[in-house]
């Protein structure tokens, strides 16, 4: 959250005070219409005075374990080599053999190194002052060097190449960038399907149209214009690009539905249709909430060139299965690691869509204290993490809406009298007078389909408005009526997608207990399709809370407390609109204690 990351409190702080400077003189705040809330900029309202402790990210949970064998190549003494050339993307320390990199809980990222597979090293990536990257994306050599480079994905859409450092130690500043891939939910590299000797791109948008970005080789501008190759490709919740999975030096794809069943498309080496039909290759799939791949290469003698698939369960156990180099199924699983790889929030190549925003939850308890949980990867949370002094936030009227900036975690708001402020690293930072009109304030997410958190208000009447976020937590950019009628529902909740779209989408629930789920369009003008029925007898929760994705699948997740304080999780199943969610299972009791939990 922006208020508890430490060591941007100064950065931030003169960051806020020139963009106020300049709304103030431009009039750039003042987004209301006469009648109703205005986000202006506050000035003579009183200062809430309240405070928050200063917090760090969660701790590290790194998993435990060296690379394994067949992994490693280099601690087998074999000298397997495939016949095939195919480029490999993931060897970032320039020895011949694959890395995995991944992000921990922490946000930093850390490197499996195969030269030195029993730790687990700093990786120097980062994106822009304080933006967590969305999505990181394996691309081989492009450079020259004999490592592998990057694409990174921000949460506004940006894509971005970065070189690395040979040796492993980090990557580079972009040296190119390009803007509006927010318009995908999906972005991976596959290896070469062109025949080219290059890794190529694909990028997926959430209605289901697929689109081919050739490689360049270049740099300076490492992707070609793009070319629509395939529609329909919504009806999968998982994509893995692997180098070769069939022996036959292209690139090849996984492809998982959410019941489970997964197909393999090999690469054609036809740059308009660089896919063959698909053959499916197996069932049972959705066990694992993340899949993902490691490259072998052929470039080194200790390597066969097959690719191996990894799968990773919600309890954190890894598996990995070999490919069979001819017709690309992949062989009996091997287990990896039992548990410990919940710990990883992002491995690169991740098979489902990127999701940042939200996997945190926060309670004002009876005294006037908050305290927060963050999310374990694993449909657990952590102990809870004590975020203000004993009593300091009595009788504060909060709200937790997913992240409003770019640095993927949900931002603090408090209705004041009147005003309504965001807590930026420890400082209230108003954004306008007249919040006070509305019941309620809740944040899924990005709704406009610019990347960017959002804000929806309901007035006493019924009214509904969508706050369209800046970007950067200090102000909306605009503000339009989502509809009236809206009064019929005691609760509305969300962080994230749960259609499985990568769209943040909806729950709402009337006083007789039935839910509907809004499913999300990315258009602002109509942020919303036809409600769907959920179920009934949601009456019996006295609060609903939205903690967006805390099983790691990056789906959005719910939390549910009944009169008498159990808590109970509901994991999204991403199996339709009209049944999304698992049997409740029961998190423990004393959660009565939170007159508010968001």
């Amino acid at each position: 959250m922006a208020f508890h990351r430490t060591g941007r409190a100064q950065t931030r702080a003169r960051r806020l005070a020139s963009c106020t400077a300049l709304a103030l003189a431009s009039g750039l705040l003042l987004t209301g219409t006469a009648g109703t809330a205005s986000a202006a900029d506050g000035d003579g309202a009183p200062a809430p005075g309240r405070t928050l402790t200063e917090r760090s990210a969660p701790a590290a949970e790194l998993p435990k374990g060296q690379l394994p064998r067949k992994l490693n190549r280099l601690s087998t003494g074999t000298a397997e080599k495939a016949a095939a050339t195919v480029p490999t993307r993931h060897d970032f320390t320039g020895d011949g053999n694959s890395d995995l990199l991944y992000r921990a809980l922490d946000g930093a990222y850390y490197l499996k190194r195969s030269d030195d597979p029993a730790n687990d090293t700093d990786f120097g990536l980062y994106g822009s002052y304080g933006e967590k990257l969305k999505d990181v994306i394996p691309v081989g050599d492009i450079t020259g060097d004999g490592t592998a480079d990057l694409l990174t994905l921000s949460p506004y859409g940006t894509l971005a190449f970065r070189e690395t450092y040979f040796g492993g130690s980090g990557a580079a500043d972009p040296s190119w960038t390009g803007n509006g891939w927010n318009i995908y939910n999906k972005v991976l590299s596959i290896g070469d399907v062109t025949g080219d000797a290059k890794v190529d791109v694909l990028a997926r948008t959430p209605d289901g149209d697929l689109f081919l970005y050739r490689s360049t080789g270049n740099p300076g501008a490492p992707l070609q214009a793009r070319t629509k190759v395939g529609s329909g490709w919504h009806i999968y919740d998982q994509l893995v690009g692997v180098n070769d999975a069939n022996g036959d030096g292209l690139g090849d794809l996984y492809a998982r539905t959410p019941s489970g069943d997964l197909f393999f498309y090999a690469g054609s080496g036809n740059a308009a249709a660089p896919l063959k039909a698909r053959v499916k290759v197996g069932n049972g799939w959705h066990i694992y909430n993340q899949l993902s791949v490691s490259d072998d290469s052929s470039t080194s003698p200790y390597d066969d060139g097959r690719p191996e698939l990894l799968a990773r369960t919600t309890g954190g156990a890894m598996y990995y299965y070999d490919t069979d180099g001819t017709t690309g199924r992949p062989t009996t699983r091997v287990l990896w690691a039992s548990s410990s790889w919940n710990g990883v929030d992002h491995l690169t190549n991740f098979g489902g869509n990127p999701q940042t925003g939200k996997s945190e939850i926060v309670g004002l308890d009876r005294q006037g204290t908050l305290y927060g949980y963050y999310s374990r990867n694993n449909g657990t949370l952590t102990a809870r993490d004590q975020w203000s002094d004993i009593g300091g936030w009595s009788g504060a009227r909060i709200h937790f809406p997913s992240s409003m900036d770019a640095d993927g975690h949900a931002d603090l708001l408090e209705v004041y009298d009147g005003t309504l402020y965001n807590y930026l690293d420890g400082g209230a930072y108003p954004l306008g007078r007249g919040w006070g009109a509305f019941n309620v304030l809740t944040g899924p997410g990005d709704l406009s389909g610019d990347g960017k958190g959002d804000l929806l208000a309901r007035t006493s009447g019924g009214a509904l408005y969508l706050y369209k976020g800046n970007g950067q937590g200090t102000g909306f950019a605009g503000r339009t009526s989502v509809g009236t009628g809206w009064g019929a529902y005691n609760a509305l909740v969300g962080a994230g997608d749960i259609t499985g779209d990568g769209r943040a989408d909806l729950l709402a629930r009337t006083p007789g207990g039935t839910l509907y789920l809004y499913p999300g369009t990315g258009n602002a003008s109509a942020p919303f399709k036809a409600r769907v029925k959920v179920g009934t007898g949601w009456q019996a929760y006295t609060k609903l809370v939205a903690p967006g994705d805390i099983t790691g699948d990056g789906r959005a997740d719910l939390l549910a407390v009944t009169s008498g304080g159990t808590l109970y999780r509901y994991i999204t199943t991403h199996t339709g609109t009209a049944n999304p969610f698992t049997t409740r299972t029961n998190m423990g009791t004393g959660w009565n204690t939170y007159t508010q939990l968001h």
